[in-house]
């Protein structure tokens, strides 16, 4: 009987390859669709009479949903499996990005910021736990590296993806509508990647892993994991682990507040320091991204 191979010494494969690359467009999603909307500001501020509050608020709200929906699916995702939920999160950013395109006021615009926000926040702790739970030891900090370096990646193609449209009648429409396309590619590229096989273990379900790694490698597969403890979430405020995510959550908060602030503002910033404003204030942007 053939002895089953440690996980760890599995080689970097094709589906380690596809599950880092898939599960890298929340993020991209995450660039695209925050920069997106200071190109797309440049043109709604006049025609739905923004004034300085709203367009703070507009600004303020993905960061907002992402509070939420980082905080929200990362249990749900526990619950439910990482492949449903990986699929479910990009069809929901691709319903609302084609919504935005139909907002009228800025009201409706700060509720589907506030929406795509959410859904977007949902992706991180599905991607990442997805990616995690599918890389061995020595890929698991590129792979992390990797899904940090496409947040970039996306910020820049909607630069340029803004650019691209501002002339265009209704170029705002089209912006906020076009997270749409890379969202489809994204489901494309998602939608016959396997279950996470440590989630598949935790929940009990071992002969259904162990045919899944059979299919992929091609060999039996084992895990030298630890068993899973039962926690509870008020742990993370215990004398123990409290400073741990304090000092974490004090390193996020000072690199994402006055990232999204640049990044979200960008076109007017780069027009103030004397680029020409409106579509070129876009292609000025691309250098910050």
């Amino acid at each position: 009987m053939q002895q089953p191979r440690n996980f760890d010494d599995l080689k970097f494969s094709s589906i380690h390859r596809r599950i880092m690359l898939w599960g890298s467009g929340g993020p991209f999603l995450d660039g695209y669709v925050l920069v997106i909307i200071g190109v797309a500001l440049e043109q709604l501020t006049p025609l739905l009479h923004l004034d300085a509050e709203w367009i703070g608020a507009l600004g303020a709200a993905t960061l907002a949903g992402l509070f939420i929906g980082t905080s929200l699916f990362g249990y749900i995702c526990d619950k439910v499996g990482r492949r449903k939920m990986f699929l479910l999160d990009i069809i929901a950013i691709g319903v609302i990005s084609v919504a935005t395109m139909f907002v009228s006021t800025p009201l409706e615009l700060l509720v589907m910021r506030v929406l795509i926000g959410i859904v977007i926040g949902a992706d991180y702790p599905i991607a990442t736990s997805m990616i995690t739970e599918f890389s061995n030891t020595r890929q698991r900090a590129f792979s992390i590296g990797f899904i940090a370096a496409m947040w970039y990646v996306g910020a820049t193609c909607a630069n340029l993806v803004g650019y691209w449209l501002y002339d265009m009648e209704g170029g705002w429409r089209w912006m906020l509508g076009s997270a749409f396309i890379p969202c489809l590619i994204i489901l494309i590229g998602r939608f016959d990647l396997p279950e996470s096989p440590r989630w598949l273990l935790r929940k009990g379900r071992v002969k259904e892993c162990e045919q899944m790694m059979i299919k992929l490698f091609g060999e039996p597969v084992c895990f030298d994991d630890e068993p899973p403890q039962e926690t509870r979430f008020l742990q993370l405020f215990n004398r123990r682990h409290f400073p741990f995510v304090l000092f974490v959550a004090a390193i996020w908060t000072c690199q994402v507040i006055p990232m999204f602030a640049i990044y979200t503002f960008g076109p007017q910033i780069v027009g103030l320091l004397g680029w020409e404003q409106g579509r070129n204030a876009a292609l000025g942007n691309v250098v910050i991204s």
